[in-house]
């Protein structure tokens, strides 16, 4: 287990899962994640996970509260996605986690800001896109591909 690194990410997800440490697991075969700080209780439960990819965190938690729920238990509904960039090997990244019993809800396509993607649930239903830059777009030819107008907020 390494120890935290500092400065942390300013956005952290934490997501939750029936059996956490089975999803540990399942999440390092799957999508090669690392665990970072696994905390347990006197009794071995895991009290508190984080796990690393590149400069990412993300933490799984369990139903620890009545307001958390895994999807699994709230019949396969998602209130978010995590979007994971990965630097190579994103069609060998989608066969290691189809391999491990990820569902892949979308196939690896380019996409037409120039990123080439793919979507997979995990074992309690979590879903994740997994992208890996494949060229450079400019914003006109986004706007051009897509019909688009890129503005900024106001």
């Amino acid at each position: 287990m390494a120890s935290p690194t500092f400065p942390r990410p300013a956005f952290i997800p934490a997501l939750v899962y029936k059996d956490n440490r089975a999803a540990l697991k399942w999440l390092q075969a799957a999508f090669g994640f690392e665990p970072n700080e696994v905390l347990t209780d006197s009794e071995g439960n895991i009290a508190h996970a984080e796990m690393m990819h590149d400069d990412g965190v993300v933490m799984i938690g369990n139903e620890w509260a009545d307001w958390t729920r895994s999807p699994v238990s709230v019949g396969g509904k998602n209130t978010q996605r995590v979007h994971v960039r990965i630097q190579r090997g994103i069609d060998e990244h989608c066969e290691r986690a189809r391999q491990a019993g990820a569902t892949i809800v979308m196939e690896p396509a380019d996409q037409f800001y120039g990123d080439r993607t793919y979507m997979a649930a995990d074992l309690e239903g979590h879903h994740w896109t997994f992208a890996q830059t494949v060229r450079n777009v400019s914003l006109r030819e986004m706007e051009e591909a897509t019909g688009f107008k890129f503005n900024p907020l106001k």
